[in-house]
């Protein structure tokens, strides 16, 4: 079972998206890993719900990288976080902007808790306008 972060206070914290949790767990050294790393040592590093579903679905995942994806705390799913996600989404599509159904819970976990996500996918950039916080 994972924990989730209730209430947990923003300062320090950092939300990863998938692309960022396969970096974490591979060879890597570049900066954006150190600070992956360096959050994740200190526990500082907490997963929207729908990033833990997108990495432990990777058949080729190795167990022990599975069991430590399962270590790492879940952002807590808020009441009203549905109809917030589907209000986002539709927000994001009446501007002309991308918003693609398995980025937005992620984005909006992220909104919901005021932590800021660390992605490679720019796609997530159309978020910001309603919140959302990128590293």
């Amino acid at each position: 079972m994972v924990d989730s972060v209730a209430g947990a206070p923003s300062r320090g914290l950092i939300a990863a998206d998938t692309n960022a949790i396969h970096d974490l767990l591979g060879a890597q050294v570049e900066a954006r890993v150190v600070i992956l790393r360096e959050a994740f040592q200190a526990g500082t590093l907490l997963l929207p719900p729908p990033v833990l579903s997108e990495v432990l679905s990777d058949p080729t995942l190795p167990s022990e990288k599975a069991a430590l994806v399962r270590m790492l705390p879940l952002l807590e799913v808020l009441d009203g976080y549905w109809q917030r996600a589907g209000m986002l989404r539709a927000f994001l599509l009446a501007h002309g902007r991308k918003g693609f159904l398995a980025d937005v819970p992620i984005a909006q976990a992220c909104i919901d808790h005021d932590i800021p996500l660390i992605t490679y996918d720019r796609d997530f950039r159309h978020f910001e306008r309603a919140g959302l916080k990128l590293m």
